[in-house]
């Protein structure tokens, strides 16, 4: 694990992240994405005006990536949305773990007063209880919201953490 490093994604990265995209988007079981999704849609996705998107590299290798957009725009602007994929070879050593406490950082240090999840699958229960771990909470639920490729409706969740004091913040109208 230490020698993982997250860096700024670039247009060199694309097609591994590409390769990681399609994974998740065929699996059907985590992002709302359909297999009709365009290489073009995706590459907006990830780098769009106003989105920041980092990759995770060992050596030359891609591991996974996320991305931070405000969650809405003007008053809601405050609080960051934030997506995260791993490439399956990848998975379960701690990759996914090291993207969140990165994105984290990196809300804050964009001066995000919070950090909120729109669409968590209630089935990638590995990604429930890592957002657990990492402080974000269950806010509310989506019944039947996902269309899981194997299991039919599923629910899916909103996830929410605070991410700097709000007492310390301007109101909405300064």
């Amino acid at each position: 694990m230490k020698d993982i490093q997250i860096r700024p994604a670039t247009s060199a990265d694309f097609e591994a992240m590409w390769t990681i995209f399609c994974a998740h988007v065929s699996a059907g079981e985590t992002y709302p994405f359909g297999p009709e999704v365009t290489r073009e849609a995706a590459q907006m996705y990830w780098f769009g005006q106003g989105v920041t998107s980092r990759v995770a590299t060992l050596g030359e290798r891609v591991l996974g990536m996320y991305r931070v957009v405000p969650n809405q725009l003007g008053r809601g602007r405050h609080v960051a949305n934030a997506s995260y994929m791993v490439s399956p070879a990848a998975q379960g050593v701690g990759v996914g773990r090291l993207l969140g406490e990165h994105s984290l950082g990196e809300a804050r240090s964009q001066g995000y007063l919070a950090m909120q999840f729109n669409y968590v699958v209630s089935t990638n229960v590995a990604a429930v209880m890592l957002w657990k771990k990492l402080g974000f909470s269950i806010v509310g639920t989506l019944p039947k919201a996902f269309r899981h490729k194997r299991l039919g409706y599923v629910d899916a969740y909103v996830m929410y953490q605070l991410l700097q004091d709000p007492d310390h913040w301007p109101t909405a109208d300064e």
